[in-house]
């Protein structure tokens, strides 16, 4: 039986031109998709049909609130094919995966999995080009996609690097700066240019599709400080029942951020063959950012390889590339620096070539289009929500006043 949903309610209705349900709401009109649940198996683990909808995982969420109430409510979206109610949420962002919903399931259906499935099924969605729901899909695509750049990078190599000097170390003769730093800026630019868009699509989603409430200028100027508080402190994070989570994460982003700007704003001052002091900025702030790195992700690995925690139980191959590939760039990197020290000519090329080759098809591969789009998506969703939340409250103030 087909039917058609407003909020929470399912009853019977005519169907549509193609034989779809819907409805004519205040906000719009809705169709329910009954492949929608398939579409977003495909992304991983969930469970809708072990759900009782008995609200335990919504009461035990220490971030759920009256206006983003989830797991349940999304479990609901899917059960009943809401499409564009899904891709209009942003409570699958909200969530910061603490699994106490996990805990306090009665049937163990697991709903804090099911979230991360649905960060994964959005982001392929968020994505124009496809390419995200291709490596969420296929391990064949993603480690193949990484394998292509790392060849790539490692041809440009060859093709382009400087002079060999085997006398001595002589790092920027080989891969001289001004090369290295334009190619690391046309990278930047085209991955911006992917994070951005696919950013514009979430808002769009989010914000113009299904809700119609009308959104001043003012009120996204009013919560911009909550966007950049975010997006710098990773805050959200704190809501975990274990609260060493928000230390490591905040720990991860930072080695990532400070790392990604010296090698590519600030290139010509970290990449140097002059040795400086170990006092000196250009070492401890390389040694910070690769240490948290390398600390950050050995922790991500053991915990997924001892899945003692409810978090961990459940890892898709993205889950295991990422923190994979924060740790050999890192590790790379440092043995760049040990062997440009320890004065060898030939295998400080060697190792240079292949920290280029791990670091790239990171970049290009997973910070577009796999895991680390949830650094953008998820501060930015916490901006979307504050921004709706008020602008929702100004009209129902309004509205309050033109009844009295």
């Amino acid at each position: 039986m087909r039917g058609k949903v407003l909020g929470w309610l399912w009853f019977e209705a005519p169907q549509g031109r193609n034989g779809d349900a819907k409805v004519q709401g205040k906000e719009q009109e809705v169709h329910s998709d009954p492949g929608l649940l398939t579409e977003v198996r495909k992304y991983g683990h969930f469970d809708p049909n072990g759900c009782l909808t008995c609200g335990s995982c919504t009461v035990s969420c220490s971030a759920a609130t009256d206006t983003a109430s989830f797991p349940r409510k999304i479990v609901r979206y899917v059960r009943l094919g809401l499409r564009s109610m899904l891709l209009a949420s942003l409570e699958p962002w909200l969530c910061f995966d603490c699994r106490d919903c996990c805990v306090s399931c009665p049937r163990q259906s697991v709903p804090g999995e099911g979230m991360m499935t649905l960060r994964r099924y959005l982001t392929a969605q968020y994505d124009w080009t496809g390419l995200s729901a291709r490596f969420y899909q296929s391990k064949a695509w993603e480690i193949g996609a990484l394998i292509v750049v790392c060849a790539v990078v490692v041809v440009l190599v060859i093709l382009f690097h400087g002079p060999i000097v085997t006398e001595r170390v002589e790092l920027n003769t080989f891969a001289p700066v001004p090369i290295v730093h334009a190619f690391d800026m046309i990278l930047a630019c085209v991955l911006s240019f992917f994070l951005l868009t696919n950013t514009f699509r979430m808002y769009w989603f989010t914000m113009h599709t299904v809700r119609k409430v009308r959104v001043p200028l003012r009120h996204y100027i009013a919560g911009v400080g909550t966007l950049i508080y975010h997006v710098v402190t990773q805050v959200g994070f704190r809501q975990c029942a274990t609260r060493g989570r928000w230390i490591k994460h905040w720990l991860l982003v930072s080695g990532y951020a400070l790392m990604f700007g010296l090698v590519v704003v600030c290139l010509k001052w970290f990449q140097t063959d002059k040795v400086y002091p170990f006092y000196h900025p250009q070492r401890w702030t390389g040694y910070y950012a690769t240490a948290v790195l390398i600390v950050t992700s050995v922790d991500i690995l053991i915990g997924r390889i001892r899945k003692r925690e409810e978090i961990h139980k459940y890892s898709d191959l993205s889950d295991w590339l990422f923190p994979i590939l924060l740790l050999l760039t890192a590790l790379s990197g440092i043995a760049v620096h040990i062997v440009r020290y320890m004065g060898l000519p030939l295998t400080t090329y060697c190792v240079y070539t292949a920290h280029l080759a791990i670091a790239v098809p990171m970049l290009v591969v997973e910070v577009p289009f796999g895991k680390w789009t949830h650094l953008m998506y998820r501060p930015l969703a916490i901006y979307l929500q504050t921004v709706r939340d008020s602008a929702e409250a100004e009209s129902a103030r309004r509205a309050a006043a033109s009844v009295t």
